[in-house]
């Protein structure tokens, strides 16, 4: 999608002007001429300034994005008129690729195009999951009370997200820390080992020529150590966006040790539930919500799973049968208490249950595994001195024993 720059004429006469974000200009024309303008001309503006650059990279914070939802939800429900909450959203919101996205979403609007329309030529700030629930509040004449559980679903996910992260903050920081003392003690007290060794004469012992090595790496051949981390994470990264790669990764993940593939499968389920029963309790269709509650899953083994139950829905099955031949994504309990729900029309409110339950289920396990992993990082960081300082006093207990 471009921005373009157009001159026009209004029923008055009078000339305007304004910037208009559309994929061409036959798009551009149409949605002037909706306006009631005569168009003169029309340009793609090129990005020519810094500014202009760095504003692709932009990206809009979940906890902005909800609180714009929530006051969205509470201006139309008031009666005020959406285009006129437009106006104020633009005024109040702080993040200015969000306050750009408004406007054009605003514009759109006026040009005649729905909400969830204009919401959906944005997929960088509305995804999937929020277009699919305001063109079903669209429809259903509920967009107010649909805002309203939009808000509250990027609020839980954004909630789920920020408590990973900081369970996560402890172990990144000793880490790094242990990263730091490597670098430093192989950089700066080996070299001063080493000239000493070279009096000695002799060969050294096999784990003191390795940490030698490794000095010699970091003094005197960084760049190969540079080259080879991006080369591994270069790798990395272009394997795990093939469709193989991915989902090998995302079924690793589910076995990691350490109940660390819990935790991921816990988080998993409770991003499905809370979508599903999001998707399910605005009226969206099912097919799409099971489409779309694969996709934003956040694991390809509950996608592939998602696919299976789709499957089984068209042909007129029931979403708990084809859930059962898939318990690496969902365990006995969950499809269950989704059976029960099909069964007696409570889906949204099961889901909401087993989302709930998942949730807490992620907040005790993290804390958990925050008080497992923080001795375990401590004894990295003392076994990494540790070995650092053997290697380097091997020798010497060597010319020791050979001068008794």
């Amino acid at each position: 999608m471009a921005t373009f720059a157009f001159k026009a004429l209004d029923v008055g006469g009078a000339p305007t002007r304004g910037e208009i974000d559309a994929d061409d200009k036959q798009v551009v024309v149409s949605q002037l001429r909706a306006r009631g303008l005569i168009v003169l001309d029309v340009e793609e503006r090129k990005p020519t300034d810094v500014g202009d650059i760095l504003a692709r990279f932009k990206r809009v914070k979940a906890e902005d994005l909800t609180v714009a939802t929530r006051q969205l939800s509470t201006m139309v429900s008031s009666g005020m008129t959406l285009l006129r909450a437009f106006y104020v959203l633009e005024e109040q919101t702080e993040n200015d690729k969000l306050r750009e996205t408004f406007v054009a979403v605003r514009k759109d609007v006026e040009a005649g195009l729905s909400l969830s329309a204009a919401l959906e030529r944005h997929p960088d700030v509305f995804n999937d999951l929020y277009v699919a629930m305001v063109t079903a509040g669209e429809t259903g004449g509920i967009l107010e009370s649909t805002l309203l559980r939009v808000a509250d679903q990027l609020e839980k996910d954004d909630a789920l997200r920020r408590q990973i992260k900081a369970a996560m903050i402890y172990p990144g920081l000793i880490a790094s820390f242990a990263a730091i003392v490597l670098i430093a003690l192989v950089s700066f007290l080996v070299p001063v080992f080493e000239n000493i060794f070279n009096d000695f004469g002799g060969d050294l012992p096999a784990i003191t020529q390795f940490t030698v090595w490794l000095s010699h790496m970091f003094t005197q051949r960084w760049y190969v150590v540079i080259l080879a981390v991006v080369a591994v994470v270069w790798a990395f990264r272009s394997w795990k966006k093939t469709e193989r790669g991915r989902l090998q990764w995302d079924t690793f993940k589910l076995k990691v040790p350490m109940k660390i593939g819990d935790i991921v499968q816990k988080v998993a389920l409770a991003r499905f539930s809370r979508t599903f029963s999001g998707l399910v309790a605005a009226g969206v269709p099912m097919l799409e919500a099971i489409d779309i509650t694969g996709r934003t899953a956040g694991n390809r083994v509950v996608e592939l799973a998602m696919q299976e139950v789709e499957r089984s829905v068209k042909k007129g099955g029931s979403l708990a049968a084809p859930m059962r031949s898939a318990p690496a994504a969902f365990p006995v309990m969950v499809v269950q208490m989704i059976g029960v729900g099909e069964e007696t029309g409570a889906l949204e409110q099961m889901l909401a249950k087993i989302a709930d339950f998942y949730e807490d289920q992620v907040a005790a396990a993290l804390k958990a595994l925050t008080s497992i992993l923080e001795p375990l990082m401590i004894m990295m960081v003392g076994a990494i001195v540790g070995f650092i300082v053997i290697s380097m006093y091997l020798p010497m207990f060597q010319v020791y024993d050979q001068i008794r």
